[in-house]
């Protein structure tokens, strides 16, 4: 049982419930399983049904006749039922499981007499061992005030405190309905009454610590600054399911948002999938936004070929998902300190918290009618044709993914864009090199703030 103990701190720091299951015979461990519902997409598994796969595959047959498994908490109906077919002679559980237990807890498989096999069932051995395992894993998500869903998982807050840099507190917002429950993460500083809203989106694999040399700037000015962590990034809750992303849903989410907090003289700043999503938004009610900060992002109206650069960047993340984000930041923006890039990581303390990592890429529409192509054509006729405000390009010139040929094609696109500033030493996350961006835009919007 203490193999199977670890076995269960194993499946835990993947970001799965802690269960673990061993099989024996003669003595011997045949096999282990840890719970992976998360990680393979597959409902049926348990620790118990891993560990039953493994053990036939290893005996070369599918009855496991003379075994014993051992599992840190109380089977459930399915597993109970593979035990059966499985011929095990006996099964030892951990803790009991009021909720779907199927071994006495709430049903009792093993004790059918209909059922043609019988295996000895014998529950509580290190119980309250296994039972710890499972409270510290839930407890931080049954102490939020909002209650996390259960196909989420929540990063602690400790993990995104003492970050350099990065004073500001989170404001959350639950009950937007295209959220479900969701609980969506966001910075809020600076009087609401400002005269100007800046409106910051980042993208992947970002969040809004990206926007901590900005910040400063645009409050000192008297302004008020608002960066919302997408759903999957950041503080923001994390869909445990790669499918829970796509890009109507994000962009649904933003729109309800900036509705909720009713921004006005918004000066709209994106980058990356902030510009990809964010460029849809202005053309739903213009008369929010006065302004356009854009950085290295591109409308993903799918009328083009995706540059080899971004293809590059999506076959990475396919053969790497669990690719370092720390190191990322790190390799594009040597000025920054080891703690500044593992700020990056906190949103990501193991593999469960990263579907939204794996999903984005591949979320870029390349067909015509692929999801968001048809708004992202949409928003490119209103930024041709119908952009009222004033706009400001910066192109991170030392990008190899969305840097200047995607971006001179970007600014085409915009009405009255002046001419671009490109700043040779920025990569793609040109906001690393903030602060005299920051004081650029400043100037170049001031006068905003003096129309009514």
């Amino acid at each position: 049982m203490r193999l199977a103990l670890d076995q269960a701190r194993a499946a835990a720091e993947r970001g799965e419930v802690p269960v673990g299951a061993i099989v024996v015979r003669d003595g011997q461990v045949l096999a282990t399983g840890a719970n992976a519902p998360v990680a393979g997409h597959d409902p049926t598994a348990h620790a118990e049904i891993v560990a039953l796969r493994a053990a036939a595959q290893q005996l070369g047959n599918y009855r496991l006749d003379g075994c014993t498994l051992y599992v840190t908490l109380e089977p459930c109906a399915m597993c109970s039922g593979a035990m059966l077919h499985a011929r095990l002679d006996r099964v030892v559980y951990g803790a009991p499981d009021p909720k779907t237990g199927a071994a006495g807890s709430v049903t009792d498989l093993f004790a059918l007499p209909q059922i043609n096999h019988r295996t000895r069932v014998e529950g509580g051995l290190l119980a309250e061992e296994s039972a710890l395992l499972l409270r510290r894993f839930f407890q931080p998500r049954r102490m939020n005030p909002h209650p996390l869903r259960e196909d989420a998982l929540r990063p602690p807050e400790s993990a995104f405190s003492d970050l350099p840099g990065h004073p500001w507190s989170a404001h959350h917002l639950h009950d937007l309905p295209s959220l479900q429950g969701l609980r969506l993460a966001y910075t809020d500083e600076g009087p609401a009454d400002a005269p100007l809203t800046w409106l910051c989106l980042h993208g992947n694999p970002a969040w809004s610590y990206l926007y901590r040399h900005m910040i400063p700037v645009w409050t000192a000015a008297g302004h008020r600054v608002v960066a919302p962590d997408l759903i999957g990034f950041g503080r923001s809750d994390k869909p445990k399911k790669v499918d829970a992303h796509s890009f109507s849903f994000h962009r649904q989410v933003l729109l309800e948002f900036i509705e909720r907090l009713d921004l006005q003289r918004v000066v709209l700043v994106v980058q990356d999938w902030g510009g990809i999503l964010g460029l849809t938004l202005p053309m739903v009610a213009p008369q929010r936004y006065q302004g356009l900060l854009v950085m290295n992002t591109l409308l993903a109206t799918a009328e083009q070929p995706l540059s080899p650069g971004f293809l590059a960047w999506r076959s990475m993340c396919e053969e790497r998902p669990d690719y370092s984000v720390s190191r990322l930041f790190a390799r594009g923006n040597p000025h920054m300190s080891d703690a500044e890039c593992a700020a990056y990581d906190a949103p990501f303390p193991d593999r469960g918290h990263r579907a939204a990592l794996r999903a984005f890429p591949a979320m870029v529409p390349e067909r015509p009618d692929g999801d968001g192509a048809a708004i992202s054509r949409e928003a490119a006729h209103f930024w041709r044709e119908h952009w009222q405000g004033r706009s400001l390009m910066v192109i991170g010139q030392a990008d190899p993914v969305l840097g200047e040929p995607v971006m001179k094609q970007l600014q085409s696109c915009i009405r009255n864009c002046p001419p671009p500033v490109v700043l040779p030493q920025a990569g793609h996350f040109v906001q690393e090199h903030g602060a005299p961006v920051a004081h650029q835009a400043l100037s170049h919007f001031q006068s905003l703030a003096l129309i009514p």
